[in-house]
């Protein structure tokens, strides 16, 4: 290809085809030949053969020369050290089916595109449960459940429900160990791509490491003396996708009186400032106020205290970082021993004595 870019080849067949061809080399290539895709970058159609790709992010052990023993792979999901370690939490902490295990972690991909910003990375963060259950449970009102958790978890971040969408994988498509896989899909401005994903993945992880091992990973079952290997519901979340999810909802531009005025709408539980506490002036009188609330305020908030340019400027700084509100201390509040408090999403401003004031903010952040 004369740019030297790189694209999945399922990826650009489905764009211009609308078929979902995946892992058939002769196919790809044919589709390639046939319809004369072109390269989204440069337009050129002299595409390499389609190549398989390893995922896997290789690295060398102890580098001192090509021996293949060297080589190593980063994890690719952080799903693996649960069950590793699942005897060890059966024996430690005497728990009960059914039960969760839940981890946060690093995980590496050695993605084929990079790109759209921090929604597909090579180095990520990420979230699983495996929640283990009895061979024989109706598993299917719990992976409802867990998926219905899943969205709740996405509109807590401020997706709006109409963004989110449910794809579940034909059973072709299927992976090895999985008896039902549903991807939470949510609408990016690239397009609608996975957010979250939930699956069954029977017993086969722990059945595999009990056959590697050759150590036993079964569960005793005090209530009918039987030992049997767990099933398992695998709920997954990406942290960084999630942080997208939460800045794309927030995220809103609108003009207010001739100028465009951008705003994050987060979730005020989401917001990282709280409250903004923003003397008129730098006069002593005002900063002496001012600072007292300030001191006052964050034992109990996260709040940040700035006195510097126009009261308009400082008010557009807060609504770029998504910010509540806004407490201004005037010249009329060293009389009246009020403050205004301004709403970010509706611009309201309100009156309210300092000595109220805590207690206003407290209600309103609920």
């Amino acid at each position: 290809m004369k740019c030297k870019k790189r694209y999945r080849a399922d990826h650009l067949i489905e764009e211009a085809t609308g078929k979902d061809v995946e892992g058939n080399l002769t196919v790809m290539n044919e589709i390639f030949n046939d319809k004369k895709i072109k390269c989204p970058n440069c337009e050129a159609i002299d595409w390499t053969k389609v190549r398989t790709f390893n995922m896997m992010f290789a690295t060398k052990m102890n580098n001192v020369g090509d021996k293949e023993e060297e080589l190593v792979y980063l994890r690719p999901e952080t799903a693996g050290a649960i069950f590793i370690e699942f005897k060890n939490i059966l024996e430690s902490m005497r728990v009960k089916l059914p039960f969760g295990i839940a981890q946060i972690g690093k995980a590496f991909r050695n993605e084929i595109v990079a790109g759209n910003f921090i929604f597909r990375l090579k180095e990520f963060e990420q979230m699983e449960i495996e929640y283990f259950m009895k061979p024989d449970t109706k598993w299917e009102p719990l992976f409802e459940n867990w998926l219905k958790l899943q969205e709740e978890f996405a509109m807590d971040l401020g997706a709006k429900k109409e963004d989110l969408a449910r794809y579940e994988h034909p059973k072709e498509k299927l992976s090895h160990y999985s008896k039902k896989t549903i991807d939470v899909m949510y609408k990016y401005p690239f397009g609608t791509k996975e957010l979250y994903g939930l699956a069954h993945r029977s017993d086969f992880d722990l059945s595999a490491h009990s056959k590697c091992s050759g150590k036993k990973m079964d569960y005793f079952d005090p209530e009918t003396n039987t030992s049997y290997i767990p099933h398992v519901l695998e709920p997954t979340f990406g942290v960084d996708r999630s942080i997208l999810v939460a800045l794309l909802s927030a995220y809103h531009e609108e003009e207010v009186k001739g100028e465009t005025r951008a705003v994050l709408r987060f979730p005020k539980n989401l917001a990282p400032i709280k409250v903004a506490i923003l003397p008129l002036s730098k006069k002593d009188e005002l900063s002496k106020v001012a600072k007292k609330i300030f001191d006052d305020f964050k034992t109990s908030f996260v709040c940040e205290y700035d006195e510097t340019q126009s009261i308009g400027k400082r008010y557009r700084r807060q609504d770029e970082i998504g910010t509540p509100y806004c407490v201004t201390v005037d010249f009329e509040s060293i009389d009246d021993k009020k403050v205004t408090v301004r709403d970010r999403d509706t611009m309201k401003q309100e009156r309210v004595k300092i000595t109220d004031l805590k207690k206003y903010i407290e209600e309103k952040l609920i």
